[in-house]
């Protein structure tokens, strides 16, 4: 059985009048939703067809039908609209240009659910699989170095190192160029054992500063590891009927304060390879147990020169995605163009 035109419109006429009630849909709902001018019973026939394929759910008997998942991936990857309007309350909060990144993005998580009425979600930029754009060591006092690693993206990161005798400016100066001989251009994780071990032999008798350098690379490493993720608008889940169970909201809103599932939503959309950065999990598709209820879509945003992080929106399965799809491409737009500017 094929879905032909019409069961593609009679399809999509059940998807957006369900999200627009969140009630089951009847045939005569849809013989007026329709420019089709096909009788209920025709209707109903073609309804019944799509049922049999999966694509529709009879939850009583006599009643209307709504999507499956089945149906919404459907809908979600070949009949969505595009929406050529840019939500200017974003846009503008954006180009305000707010000087500290992390109070930035806690706004925009906060503008997210209260313009859709969902929960969302956004990471804070990783980038602990940046490259090493130079090192440099300094004199604080005899017994202490300060270490200073810039990554790309000019991301800074700040380490004291013991030191057992006051080093001199031309040990420094050798130190320095052994360093960034050896793992500027690298990412962290490129740094292997043979490499730590040359360098420790060319060090000589200060082989020990070296191995304090890569482990504060690898310090560096663990702490990008725990993602600083901003969430709004989880009381949001209670307006919809469907998500509202006691004991699968308080879950849900769990899984929003603890943030360990949601780290795993994050390094899964930022290992996705898909152009246009948009992913859209439907139910069970997504590996988080509390969310399996819901439609979660997520959009990862570029700062420049590797920095990444993902924008997510919660909400039922029947959200208004071309909404929910238009205002994260916005966003994700908006937060780049604010970067260059920046820069």
């Amino acid at each position: 059985m094929q879905l032909d035109d019409r069961k593609i419109k009679i399809m999509q006429a059940i998807i957006r009048n369900y999200l627009e009630t969140g009630e089951p849909v009847g045939s005569r709902t849809i013989s007026k939703y329709t420019d089709l001018n096909l009788s209920s019973a025709t209707i109903r026939n073609e309804m019944a067809d799509l049922e049999e394929m999966g694509y529709i759910l009879q939850p009583h008997t006599s009643a209307g039908r709504i999507p499956s998942d089945k149906g919404y991936r459907l809908y979600v990857d070949t009949m969505m609209e595009k929406k050529d309007k840019e939500l200017e309350e974003l846009k503008e909060l954006i180009l305000e240009k707010e000087d500290k990144m992390d109070n930035l993005l806690k706004q925009v998580a906060k503008l997210l659910a209260v313009n859709t009425n969902y929960a969302s979600m956004i990471s804070a930029p990783a980038v602990h699989k940046n490259k090493i754009k130079f090192l440099q060591l300094s004199r604080v006092d005899k017994n202490q170095l300060l270490a200073v690693i810039v990554m790309e993206g000019n991301m800074i990161k700040n380490n004291i190192l013991p030191v057992a005798e006051e080093l001199d400016d031309e040990t420094l100066l050798k130190l320095n160029i052994l360093l960034n001989t050896h793992l500027s251009g690298l990412a962290p994780e490129e740094i292997n054992l043979p490499m730590i071990t040359r360098m420790k032999q060319q060090a000589g008798i200060h082989s020990t500063i070296v191995g304090d350098v890569v482990d504060a690379l690898a310090e560096g490493i663990k702490e990008e590891e725990d993602l600083e993720i901003y969430t709004s608008g989880a009381n949001n889940i209670f307006r919809y009927p469907e998500l509202a169970d006691q004991q699968k909201a308080s879950e849900l809103i769990n899984t929003f304060e603890e943030k360990d599932k949601l780290t795993e939503l994050v390094q899964d959309s930022l290992s996705d390879n898909n152009e246009t950065g948009i992913q859209v999990y439907i139910g069970n598709e997504t590996q988080i147990q509390s969310m399996q209820d819901c439609s979660v879509v997520t959009a990862t945003y570029e700062l420049g020169e590797g920095m990444r992080g993902t924008i997510g929106i919660i909400g039922p399965k029947r959200m208004d995605y071309d909404k929910v799809i238009g205002t994260l491409k916005t966003i994700t737009h908006q937060l780049d163009e604010l970067y260059n500017k920046k820069t």
